[in-house]
């Protein structure tokens, strides 16, 4: 079984650092894919910082060449984070990416996230903006999942958000403990398609936990970089949308902003219904052996 995990840093495995590097959720996913009689061949293509546009224009082509069973793609956070984000175009790129995917013959895995915003506790007129683009995000992934037959899982409920066991020290990735329980919840999900033979990872970590000095040195190394890129791209936007969020709030007039952002997510998707979709057209034959 050939397994390829598309996506960013929460797929490359950011927060959960293992001896010579990082590991995440897709590669203890992979863990229990296989069986005594059936090996399982893993290659992650995620990159941290990917985009949709980077999943489509680099990542879906060399994972297609892999020709996988099955392929995660989980991406769409980072593009909340931009001044470019636009529901629409991100609609068209995952669903050329999904229809590659699932026209070699691959079974998809897709998750719906919390959005960045209330990870990071930020005040409302700051996370009010970033919440409504995710929750677009979410709606076109679910449409997505739906049309592409994709395992779905669902790690958007605040429970994840509210249990600071699984998040790492920047409050953006999950630790071990987290990644982990993605590992499971996809385990769970393709055991009941008959298409994890193995057993499920382990729930709890391995790891040690990072000590405090740990922490310090990552917030001043990683995270200040991560601040100091996003402070040239969405630090003035994200101003702009707050302000636009605090004068609606003052007029009595926010719905207009929700009004807005239903209005792209329904042209979106009503944009991926006239679309024609590839599903189908290569069977999924290989998922036999």
């Amino acid at each position: 079984m050939r397994f390829a995990a598309l996506g960013d840093s929460l797929t490359e495995g950011i927060g959960d650092p293992v001896p010579g590097g990082r590991r995440g959720w897709a590669a203890l996913l992979a863990e229990g894919l296989g069986s005594a009689d059936r090996d399982v061949e893993f290659r992650n293509f995620a990159v941290c910082g990917a985009l949709s546009a980077d999943v489509r224009e680099h990542q879906a082509a060399a994972a297609a060449a892999f020709r996988p069973d099955i392929a995660s793609v989980v991406v769409g956070v980072n593009d909340t984070l931009r001044r470019s984000f636009d529901i629409q175009r991100l609609t068209g790129r995952l669903d050329e990416v999904c229809a590659l995917l699932t026209d070699g013959g691959a079974v998809l895995l897709t998750a719906c996230l919390p959005d960045p915003g209330t990870a990071l506790g930020l005040p409302g007129p700051l996370r009010h903006p970033l919440a409504r683009r995710q929750q677009a995000v979410n709606a076109v992934v679910h449409a997505l999942s739906a049309r592409y037959d994709a395992v779905h899982l669902h790690a958007s409920d605040p429970a994840w958000v509210q249990d600071r066991s699984l998040w790492s020290v920047d409050r953006l990735h999950p630790g071990e403990r987290g990644h982990r329980r993605l590992a499971v919840g996809f385990h769970r999900l393709l055991a009941e398609r008959g298409l994890a033979a193995g057993p499920p990872p382990g729930s709890e970590p391995r790891q040690p936990p990072p000590s405090r000095a740990a922490a310090v040195r990552w917030l001043a190394t990683e995270g200040t970089g991560w601040l100091a890129r996003r402070s040239t791209d969405l630090l003035p936007q994200l101003v702009g949308l707050a302000a636009a969020e605090v004068c609606h709030r003052a007029r009595g007039t926010s719905g207009r902003l929700d009004a807005r952002a239903e209005q792209a997510l329904r042209e979106a998707l009503g944009q991926l219904a006239r679309t024609p979709s590839l599903r189908g057209s290569v069977p999924h034959a290989r998922m036999e052996g």
